[in-house]
């Protein structure tokens, strides 16, 4: 596994404080408590009512059966369940956390509030760590097109670490306004809304980052999306350039028998859809996908959507997805689709595909060391393990993606020092190719 590029929003949340205060939220706790260990709050919307910058909130393990009562704020159509507006500050964040080794899981499965879209947790905050909680069960009360969400970011210098959601309609992860966050080591899985439009989970991303202008240096690291009825990781529409690194994404846009939902991406990255042109982003941004893994997706396992400008595509692998790379671009009058110009895409892999790689011409891009265009012949013998069952095994203890073996170069494969320099740390001058080497 490669070194992680280093972030400065991840020393925040390392910075000691003095004078920090600790509150603690449990199951059977009571928010007219004083929130100590021995007499724990009920909520962690009361447990932002206590603390300041630089102090924390420890969360105990246990299942948090959310109710409609428990809804913090209601504006217009959007409900929130959790909404934590207080910031940290610089040097003093904010955090809540899982308590030590247990797991708190807030049950979001009875609150339907007619006609609202709803956010778990609704953070509007800045300089905020969140880490080991988990949400599943988030529903949407909307047939007409809508979209409900476990964890809504929309503030700066958060960090949203080992984070599980799963099982419910929502999109996971999604974040719009904001900058500096770092969503690190999270899982998305299992999220499909039966519910609104035809019922195929259009609205259901694993994670979704659709930056507004100014809103810049946004990182996804180490999170895995799977089963999710829409895409793994979706940057449609964004304003700002968003980073995804040693990301793993697969069978998006079917259920676990294999049943087709809706789009099925492993990773999106840009587009706009139907806007017209004086509506786009000037400049447009380059999104920058490196070290990820995209295997059977619906669809594509990596696509560039439509996007009108070039991304960064380095040391990546796709593996059996609809198509493996797609690099669908279109014109400057954001109407007329054409192969993607301006891309930059080195040392990726491609194996196993009815489409190793399309809308794709060389020519127009800046494409060098991989294993399409021309393409490389890979076989099985190339690889330590084609065993998928590797992709859901626990995380380390650390939080960060498990040890596998999956398309890992084997001694003696083609791709063993066949690329170059791509500016990824610890991997020499003459690295192998894909998301898995030296």
């Amino acid at each position: 596994m490669r070194k992680p590029l280093l972030f400065s929003a991840c020393l925040m949340g390392l910075i000691g404080t003095t004078n920090a205060a600790e509150f603690f939220v449990a199951p059977a706790g009571d928010d007219a408590q004083p929130g100590t260990e021995a007499k724990p709050f009920a909520t962690v919307q009361r447990a932002q009512q206590a603390v300041a910058p630089g102090d924390s909130v420890s969360i105990r393990g246990g299942t948090y059966r959310l109710t409609e009562a428990q809804i913090a704020k209601k504006k217009s159509i959007f409900a929130a369940i959790t909404c934590l507006d207080k910031s940290g500050a610089p040097g003093k964040p904010i955090t809540y956390r899982a308590y030590r080794d247990e797991q708190p899981v807030f049950d979001c499965s009875a609150v339907k509030p007619a006609g609202m879209r709803v956010s778990a947790f609704a953070i509007t905050g800045s300089w905020l760590h969140l880490q080991g909680l988990e949400v599943t069960g988030v529903q949407v009360t909307i047939k007409t097109h809508t979209q409900s969400i476990c964890f809504e970011n929309n503030g700066s210098h958060n960090i949203y670490e080992r984070l599980a959601m799963h099982d419910g309609q929502a999109i996971g992860l999604y974040s719009v306004r904001g900058s500096s966050n770092l969503f690190l080591n999270c899982d998305a899985w299992s999220n499909h809304d039966c519910t609104s439009e035809d019922g195929k989970g259009g609205n259901a991303d694993g994670f979704g980052c659709h930056p507004t202008k100014g809103s810049m240096g946004n990182v996804f690291r180490g999170c895995r999306a799977w089963y999710n009825s829409d895409d793994g990781f979706d940057c449609i529409g964004a304003a700002e350039g968003v980073t995804l690194e040693n990301c793993w994404a697969f069978y998006n846009g079917l259920d676990a028998a294999g049943a087709k939902l809706a789009d099925g991406n492993g990773f999106k990255a840009g587009g706009y859809g139907s806007r017209k042109p004086g509506e786009l982003p000037v400049p447009l941004p380059r999104h920058v996908i490196r070290g990820c893994l995209a295997v059977g997706n619906r669809a594509s396992g990596f696509y560039a959507n439509h996007h009108p400008g070039g991304c960064d595509w380095f040391n990546n692998t796709a593996f059996r997805n609809g198509i493996n790379f797609n690099f669908l671009g279109r014109l400057a009058d954001n109407l007329t689709d054409v192969p993607g110009s301006g891309h930059r895409i080195r040392n990726n892999v491609s194996f196993r595909s009815r489409g190793l790689v399309t809308s794709f011409k060389p020519e127009q891009n800046e494409a060098d060391h991989n294993t399409f265009a021309p393409e490389m012949k890979l076989a099985d013998r190339d690889f330590v393990s084609l065993d998928e069952k590797q992709l859901t095994l626990p995380r380390q203890a650390n939080g960060d993606l498990p040890v596998i073996t999956l398309l890992h170069p084997a001694a003696g494969s083609a791709l063993l020092g066949a690329g170059v320099d791509a500016g990824l740390p610890g991997r020499g001058p003459k690295p192998d190719l894909g998301a898995f080497g030296r």
